[in-house]
C-alpha cells in the first residue's frame, strides 16, 4: 500500500461514522498502549488505541463507575481513570487534556 492510503485508513479508523452520535471524545494515556480515545454516549462507547476501534455497550448494573462491555473488553470509567479489562489483563489509564 502506499503512504497515503495508509495514512487515509489510519485517519477513518480514529473517526466515528457519523451515525454513532457520540456525545463526548476523551483522551486517555495508558501504560502500554499510549494514547487512547473513548468517544461514547448513554448507550454504546468506542475504544480507539493504534489504529484500531473495539465498540462496547452500556452495562447498567449498579457497579462503581460507567461501564461499557463487549465479549472481549470492560471498559469502566471513573473520573479521569479508564480502566481497560481484558481477563486476566487490567490496564489502568489516566484523562489528558487535548492540546
Amino acid at each position: 500500500m502506499t503512504a497515503p492510503l495508509l495514512l487515509a485508513l489510519s485517519l477513518l479508523a480514529q473517526s466515528s461514522p457519523w451515525w454513532e452520535q457520540y456525545d463526548s471524545r476523551e483522551t486517555f494515556v495508558c501504560p502500554r498502549l499510549g494514547r487512547v480515545v473513548v468517544e461514547r454516549n448513554d448507550a454504546q462507547a468506542s475504544l480507539i488505541a493504534g489504529g484500531y476501534r473495539s465498540t462496547g455497550f452500556r452495562d447498567d448494573r449498579q457497579l462503581n463507575g460507567i461501564r461499557y462491555r463487549n465479549e472481549q473488553m470492560t471498559l469502566i470509567l471513573r473520573g479521569d481513570l479508564l480502566t481497560i479489562e481484558q481477563r486476566p489483563s487490567r490496564i489502568d489509564c489516566t484523562r489528558t487534556e487535548q492540546v
